[in-house]
């Protein structure tokens, strides 16, 4: 049978593991029972208690390691002076007899007793019968004797299965040279040993945790009540009462803290009267002022507003102290500013038009405001409502105007340049210059013939003639004044009427608004594709549909297709002729008719204009 693995010695192999966690138990209870378990007092008092319990408790696991390493050292020297004892008289004993001295010599010392001969034969034994047991040559401690020097180990024994301390040392043995003494104590007696001294350490480490608990108890309760009182005085600074005070503190941290909190009860005293002197002039200041003024906190709740602000939005003042912003003003522009300045912290100016206003339009500067309860808004608003009108008209004419010129314009000039330099000898390429100047004076020529129709049609310069009009008429009408373009792009048209009907207007706006529609469909259709014009009448109106089967329009493009000089696709408007003025023509002339004009579409799919009209009342046979 192979030997038992041998292994190093320490206390836990050694004795079954003690209940450290014992030690746990007192820190729980207070952890579960303290009152006040966010206080100071139970911070300290369980800081105070992982403390002691750390501390006792690595003393006890030292002492104990301690003890139990002492204990070992003296059993080893003990069984090294019994051997050094026993060893003279094992030389004087009978080989026949070496079985009954082992065993009289385990009487006498309490001791196992065990010979063995330089090849690991057990010779004798105290507590087995030598002749059953397995060979020794490979126990350590064996080894270590036929080495010529003292071997010890601990294992479990194999053979009566029990946990041994070993202590081996050579001996002459006549008749055996290079035998082997061997005493074996079972490891029970040295665990009851450290056992005892373990209980001891025990008792005293649980009397020295108990004082030093008691100490940190009335030093935690009297640090606490210092700090209480500290934090009284501070709630009475909170509560704006400077006039309190308390017991002058020690020297330490907690008095120096005492002292400071004495020292800024007077400034904070000082600043709020200056504070209270510079809010009523202020509010003098804003509440005369032409400009309305709004001031938020970082919740958009309202600390002041005056009269100037209150009458813009028609509010009712006084408003009421802490109203939310919301309440008074839904405004998503506003709140957007304000919202933006106090969370940046920086200033910011903004043009808009507040709901509650009526349309007017202000220029807002708002600007980063401290408030008590923290980052706040301050924002002005200048009524520029005249201003941004006026301003919006001249910008938007001089952009768009400068815009659809520039493009015939520098080609005109182009061309120009180019016959002046020579092209007007060449008579094919001087043609072919000639009539990029004439298309270009062409277009220049329809741009300003729209702008003045679309002028009169807005300032309706010219009388409106009403007359009753027949739709499948008019459609025929522009159908003709559109054909050559048709034709140009092998476009087919397509006009389909169950039924005529008919509305009163200006035959010649009209016919116009339907041509610019009808052109728009042709112009932005993909070759050889389909035109179809639909007159019918649904419910009291007139209604003239005219669809394609072209580009379409991307939704993002068609709230704006009706204003001036706006083009989904710049180029190919230009291409064709186009001025930007067709659909918004249309709007106009519709609405001046009492009609409005709607509008389909799907990118890449084609698109369906409809003019509406209200129907003529009267029938027509």
């Amino acid at each position: 049978m192979d030997a038992p693995p041998t292994y190093a010695y320490g206390i836990n192999d050694a004795l079954p593991s003690l209940p450290y966690g014992c030690s746990s138990h007192p820190l729980k209870f207070y952890t579960g029972c303290l009152t006040v378990r966010s206080s100071i007092f139970g911070k300290l008092l369980l800081t105070s208690i992982l403390l002691i319990g750390v501390t006792l408790a690595s003393a006890d696991f030292l002492l104990t390691r301690y003890t139990a390493e002492r204990e070992r050292t003296l059993v080893r020297q003990h069984m090294a002076q019994s051997l050094r004892v026993i060893a003279p008289i094992l030389v004087s004993t009978p080989p026949k007899s070496l079985q009954k001295w082992a065993e009289d010599t385990d009487a006498a010392l309490d001791s196992r007793v065990t010979v063995i001969d330089s090849s690991g034969v057990v010779l004798a034994d105290s507590r087995h019968d030598p002749e059953t047991m397995e060979n020794h040559r490979t126990r350590p401690e064996v080894v270590a004797a036929l080495e010529g020097r003292p071997g010890s180990a601990i294992r479990r024994s194999a053979t009566l299965d029990v946990e041994f301390y070993y202590y081996a040392e050579p001996v002459e043995l006549p008749g055996h040279p290079g035998a082997i003494l061997r005493l074996a104590i079972p490891l029970r007696q040295v665990g009851d040993s450290i056992s005892a001294v373990r209980m001891l350490i025990l008792r005293a480490s649980a009397a020295a945790a108990l004082i030093a608990l008691i100490v940190a108890y009335f030093i935690a309760g009297a640090f606490t009540r210092r700090i209480h009182r500290i934090e009284n005085y501070a709630l009475e600074l909170v509560n704006a009462d400077y006039s309190g005070t308390f017991a002058a503190e020690g020297d330490d941290e907690l008095g120096s803290v005492a002292r400071s909190l004495r020292i800024m009860a007077e400034h904070f005293r000082r600043m709020l009267e200056r504070l209270a002197q510079e809010s009523s002039r202020r509010e003098a200041i804003l509440g005369s002022m032409v400009e309305g003024v709004l001031a938020v906190e970082h919740k958009l709740c309202i600390t002041f507003c005056n009269d100037a602000f209150a009458r813009a939005i028609h509010a009712r003042t006084p408003l009421p102290d802490g109203v939310s912003m919301l309440h008074v003003v839904r405004d998503p522009a506003l709140r957007e500013l304000l919202s933006r300045v106090i969370a940046t912290g920086m200033p910011a100016r903004e043009r808009m038009s507040l709901i509650n206003a009526e349309g007017r339009v202000f220029e807002v500067q708002a600007a980063p405001l401290v408030e008590p309860g923290g980052a706040g808004a301050i924002a002005t608003f200048h009524d520029i409502t005249e201003i941004e009108r006026l301003e919006r008209v001249r910008k938007d004419f001089v952009a768009n105007i400068s815009h659809e010129l520039r493009t015939p314009l520098a080609a005109i000039h182009g061309a120009a340049e180019t016959l002046l330099e020579g092209a007007l000898e060449d008579p094919e390429n001087g043609r072919k210059f000639l009539e990029i100047i004439a298309a270009h004076t062409t277009r220049i020529g329809n741009l300003a013939s729209d702008l003045l129709t679309l002028s009169e049609i807005e300032a309706e310069r010219i009388p409106v003639i009403s007359e009753k009009i027949s739709g499948v008429e008019l459609a025929e009408n522009a159908l003709h004044r559109v054909a050559a373009q048709a034709r140009e792009r092998n476009i087919r048209v397509f006009l389909n009427a169950a039924a005529d009907v008919y509305f009163v207007g200006q035959k010649g706006r009209l016919e116009r608004a339907v041509s610019n529609l009808l052109l728009n469909a042709i112009n932005f259709n993909r070759p050889g594709g389909e035109v179809r014009i639909d007159v019918r009448r649904v419910d009291a109106t007139a209604r003239i549909s005219i669809t394609d089967n072209g580009i379409g329009i991307a939704p993002e493009n068609l709230r704006r297709i009706f204003e001036r000089f706006y083009r989904v696709d710049h180029g190919r408007s230009r291409d064709t002729g186009g001025t930007g003025l067709g659909l918004s023509i249309v709007r106009h002339v519709a609405n001046n008719h009492q009609g409005w004009v709607e509008v389909e579409s799907r990118e890449g799919e084609g698109s369906t204009f409809s003019l509406v009209l209200p129907l003529h009342t009267e029938r027509v046979v």
